[in-house]
């Protein structure tokens, strides 16, 4: 890795790092958020606040990531992503203000989640170009959700208890800064790093184009395609994503429910990052872990871990116990994250990776929706410990399942950084 890529690796990290910490910053403030905004008290209304954005991620993540393949450019579109997102959010505080309802502000949060989800995804296809190991820029890129995430939760849930539209504003700025800083990132796809480190040829072999001989849209979204084991990473990224969605809705709900553990705002949002801070931290070793071992041990073994954990916290007698597991969840995580987002990495022809972490997003983003939809359905009809058991046994189930799938995949892929990757 040149000095020029751990720059880029550097400022790509504060951009994924802003944009998931201005997303963040606003869940442990739902319940309230929702109610100014015109909806009814209840985890219904907080559960289609959230759907809006990522049922946007889920129509866009792949547009996104095929339009900069095909560009040959991704820094434009993660600045307008960012900045669309930043003035989605101050339309967000305004919607109370001109006499509008929740659906208008539900409509707000679907355009504000088709740009933001341009930022997120290409930036970390941005690192995805850079060499020194998949599993290595993978976890430094779980690395900056994870804390991203651990930021946005506490100090979203602090200035919740000052005000419901805080964290709106806050996230406003934060996703400004994120696109201004993205302007300034070296804008070069995989094949253009690896011509500038001496490997023309080999890069235009492995990406089957050349300078000024771009693929189209549609060929990118066909190399994509043309990879089917990346199912086997898409579908851990659906049911991890799944869990931490349920984690953002009904993990609010609950630790904030005076039938539970009464917490206010600010202690939920602390509680959350309980979670978020060892997800976070252990990501970038995690990710470099993988990539001396391979893929499969931390995938199929972290998901196991994760889901019986999960369960753990729903069925937690007294708030340290559920303190405890929300830490073991951050840990097992960690594990399971940047390597398979590597997987993807490892999978993919070079030309086509923003379609295919776009793809990856999308199968996030549903995973994000279905822990929405369950978690609040199943809580609404049965309570949290059913809810808690229902999502936790999925997971476990996924893992099991598809752990041939994964032993199968993984020997193709090897441990060591990708000889394209200069």
């Amino acid at each position: 890795m040149t000095s020029d890529d751990r720059g880029d690796r550097r400022r790509l990290v504060a951009v994924v790092l802003a944009v998931l910490i201005s997303q963040v910053l606003l869940y442990p403030g739902v319940p309230a958020l929702v109610v100014e905004l015109g909806a009814p008290a209840g985890i219904d209304a907080g559960m289609w606040f959230l759907v809006a954005e990522f049922a946007a991620f889920v129509t866009f993540a792949v547009v996104w990531g095929a339009a900069s393949d095909a560009l040959g450019r991704r820094v434009p579109l993660v600045v307008a992503g960012a900045l669309g997102g930043a003035a989605a959010y101050a339309a967000l505080a305004a919607v109370p203000r001109l006499g509008l309802g929740f659906p208008a502000a539900l409509l707000v949060r679907v355009v504000g989640g088709s740009l933001t989800i341009g930022a997120f995804s290409l930036a970390i296809t941005m690192l995805m170009d850079l060499g020194g190991g998949n599993g290595r820029n993978m976890g430094a890129a779980g690395l900056a959700i994870g804390l991203g995430a651990a930021v946005g939760s506490v100090v979203g849930g602090a200035l919740a208890d000052l005000g419901a539209f805080y964290p709106v504003y806050a996230g406003a700025v934060v996703l400004a800064g994120a696109g201004l800083l993205a302007a300034t990132v070296d804008d070069r796809t995989a094949g253009e790093r690896v011509t500038n480190t001496g490997a023309a040829a080999d890069g235009a072999a492995d990406a089957g184009t050349t300078d000024g001989d771009e693929p189209g849209f549609g060929e990118v979204l066909a190399r994509a395609r043309e990879t089917p084991a990346l199912l086997v990473p898409f579908a851990f990224g659906f049911v991890d994503r799944l869990t931490a969605g349920f984690f953002a809705l009904v993990g609010v709900y609950y630790f904030q429910d005076p039938a539970t553990f009464g917490l206010s705002a600010t202690g939920a949002g602390a509680t959350l990052a309980l979670f978020f801070v060892p997800f976070a931290l252990l990501q970038s070793p995690f990710g470099t872990l993988s990539d001396r071992i391979g893929r499969f041990v931390p995938v199929v073994l972290g998901s196991i871990a994760y889901g019986v954990v999960t369960v753990g916290v729903g069925i937690a007698p007294v708030y340290p116990v559920a303190a405890g597991l929300m830490v073991l969840v951050g840990v097992c995580g960690a594990l399971m994250a940047p390597a398979t987002m590597a997987l993807v990495t490892d999978l993919v022809d070079p030309a086509a990776r923003g379609a295919a972490m776009g793809a990856f997003n999308v199968f996030g983003s549903l995973g994000f929706l279905t822990g929405f939809l369950v978690g609040g359905g199943a809580t609404g009809a049965f309570g949290y410990r059913a809810a808690f058991l229902a999502v936790g046994g999925l997971e476990l189930a996924i893992a099991l399942a598809l752990l041939p799938a994964v032993r199968a995949v993984a020997p193709r892929v090897g441990p060591a950084p990708s000889s394209r990757s200069g």
